[in-house]
């Protein structure tokens, strides 16, 4: 198979991190690559083997085993191997073996070097799944209250064995545990029901007391996952009670184990980028919250959390990019994807709707204008199939408004920025935080930078964005309390969202329109702010730590709700805080009040 140099071009560049790169350093990357073609059974290289550079897959499957010659990854398109962080003293420490036909590109080790050397985004890659490899599923240092079911189904002491298999059945457990008054008397499982039940011949009405495990060994919330499995192997069982304070409050099971330990962002990438229907892909983002779980448990901090997240739902719509031109056939001309909101910042969590936009080259023609109208409802349904639900403000590409020429796209941004009326407020907010995902790269080429030099020159503008960045406001009240929702389904609860990571959203997009930064994630902006002097180092510092707190304060909260069998959300009651967290979230609320009224008074400072 031979890949022309528009091919590999297009190839790379829907490859992470490479989509990172500026047009001009992609195109100086491109011809490094060498194709390599593999066929089944082929050798890459074995264990102890000086390894000749990067591997990125381009078609095929290969498989890496350690060196007991255990399997430990099978890649697939887009999926890289070989990198110098996974080798001691440059030997390999795997090996790779290609399981299929196929065609790989190697990137020569001292262009990778050098391509680490000179591009902090691709280091950071790749120095993240050095640390990933190094730092495995984080099993034996998690908390047992990230790994456990909470909820657990529950039944009186004298229930019926059979009322107890159903309901096992109904709800798909294996375990049931048996509880009066709150505490936990005992615990049954299926292999109770088949062994001391239907083995024995027992009526089915007999108490499950009578076949129940009594007084069975339980763990508490703070336990680690290694206190989890040293029980299990040691007493030969498969499901742990846990007990908080003489309440059941969970249970872990060796299924529940094995998925933690299954789940891995790498892994969800490679699956949607081999998936061939949007419902292939759904099956695998639905692992998301589980992945939250895992990640959080790992001890990850915020952003690499929801980078790791919002790069599966970039992987999803490429992948659909994709799978719609293999059905549509190739684009007329070229165009560009892209996303805005969070998954532009790079910011996603466990819940989060869908905001994208098509650029077209200006060479489109109206009766080219069917074929992406098609390819904008192909992605954007199976983007929400995939869990990414359609945008309540209709800010996607499936709205004709926003799958346009770049020239049309020029005059969109010249037009808010010339009266910015409320309507233009919002709409050049969204579009600030816009990203390239797939496509033709070029076509977003400076236009970026144009258009921020244009807003930032005119001050009108500026001053109606600054008023518009403060209409979001940190939930505070009087006497050192919260103002919470006050009706509706949240009553009494705090939007951790709405009111306490857009505020600072929209303050870093302020920071970014004043200091003219290109950067769309939001930390990335504070940081580069005070870089360049837009806020001081103080406020900056101020500012970071207390986005950070409510950011976690966000992510800890889904996952207790994914623990607790619920969907993540971003509403949380300030009851479930400890007196000391209130404390300290509400300091950081101040401090973005504190940061907004500088912002309001024209102080862009905050000493």
């Amino acid at each position: 198979m031979t890949l022309s140099r528009q091919d590999l071009h297009r190839f790379i560049f829907s490859v992470h991190p490479y989509d990172s790169l500026l047009p001009a350093d992609l195109a100086d990357l491109v011809p490094l690559f060498q194709t390599v073609p593999v066929s089944a059974g082929d050798s890459i290289y074995q264990l102890g083997d000086p390894l000749e550079g990067l591997y990125l897959v381009h078609d095929g499957e290969i498989e890496i085993t350690d060196e007991n010659d255990i399997p430990v990854s099978l890649l697939g398109p887009r999926n890289s191997f070989g990198e110098r962080g996974l080798t001691r003293n440059g030997m390999a420490v795997t090996s790779a073996r290609a399981t299929t036909d196929g065609l790989l590109l190697l990137l020569p080790r001292a262009d990778f070097d050098a391509l680490m050397a000179r591009h902090s985004s691709v280091a950071k890659f790749f120095d993240r799944r050095r640390s990933d490899s190094r730092r495995g599923s984080n099993l034996a240092t998690s908390r047992v209250e990230t790994l456990m079911a909470g909820k657990p189904i529950t039944c009186p002491t004298g229930t019926d064995v059979q009322s107890a298999a159903r309901l096992m059945r109904d709800h798909r457990i294996s375990s049931l545990c048996l509880t009066e008054k709150g505490k936990l008397s005992g615990i049954v499982t299926t292999r109770d029901l088949s062994g001391k039940v239907l083995a024995e011949g027992l009526p089915f009405d007999t108490p499950v007391s009578q076949v129940m495990t009594a007084s069975p060994l339980t763990l508490s919330p703070s336990a680690i996952g290694s206190d989890v499995l040293h029980a299990m192997m040691e007493h030969n069982i498969g499901h742990i009670p846990i007990v908080k304070g003489g309440n059941l409050v969970g249970i872990v099971t060796r299924t529940d184990l094995t998925r933690f330990q299954a789940v891995s962002s790498a892994e969800l990438v490679s699956a949607i980028s081999r998936a061939d229907t949007a419902a292939d892909m759904a099956r695998v983002t639905a692992e998301i919250p589980r992945l939250l779980v895992q990640l959080v448990a790992g001890g990850n901090r915020h952003e690499v959390v929801t980078r790791l997240i919002t790069d599966i739902a970039d992987t999803a719509t490429r992948r659909l990019l994709k799978l719609a031109e293999a059905e549509l056939g190739p684009p007329p001309v070229p165009y560009l994807w892209l996303a805005c909101g969070s998954q532009g910042r790079q910011e996603q969590t466990g819940v989060s709707d869908q905001d994208n936009c098509l650029f077209l080259d200006d060479a489109v023609r109206e009766a080219d204008m069917p074929y992406f109208h098609a390819l904008a409802k192909y992605v954007s349904d199976g983007l929400d199939t995939c869990g990414y639900f359609y945008c309540p403000g209709d800010m996607m590409a499936t709205n004709p408004r926003w799958c346009q020429p770049v020239r049309v796209w020029q005059q969109y941004f010249q037009g808010w920025i010339a009266k910015p009326d409320p309507e233009a407020q919002m709409l050049a907010s969204v579009m600030f935080d816009l990203r390239p995902i797939g496509g033709d790269r070029a076509l977003f080429g400076n236009l970026q930078k144009k258009t921020l030099k244009a807003a930032n020159r005119n001050s009108i503008f500026v001053a109606h964005m600054v008023s518009n960045s403060l209409k979001h406001t940190p939930p505070l009240g009087l006497l050192r309390g919260f103002t919470t929702i006050r009706s509706g389904e949240h009553r009494n609860q705090l939007d951790l969202k709405l009111n306490g990571v857009v505020p600072v959203v929209d303050l870093g997009r302020i920071y970014a329109l004043q200091g003219r930064l290109t950067e769309a994630n939001t930390r990335a902006r504070l940081q580069a702010a005070e870089t360049k002097g837009v806020i001081s180092a103080s406020g900056a510092r101020d500012l970071l730590d207390a986005y950070d707190l409510i950011a976690e304060t966000r992510l800890n909260h889904q996952v207790k709700r994914v623990n607790d069998g619920e969907k993540p959300d971003n509403f949380l009651s300030p009851t479930d805080l400890s007196d000391f967290e209130r404390s300290h979230l509400r300091d950081a609320f101040v401090v973005i009040k504190t940061m907004q009224s500088a912002i309001g008074h024209g102080r862009g400072t905050l000493s």
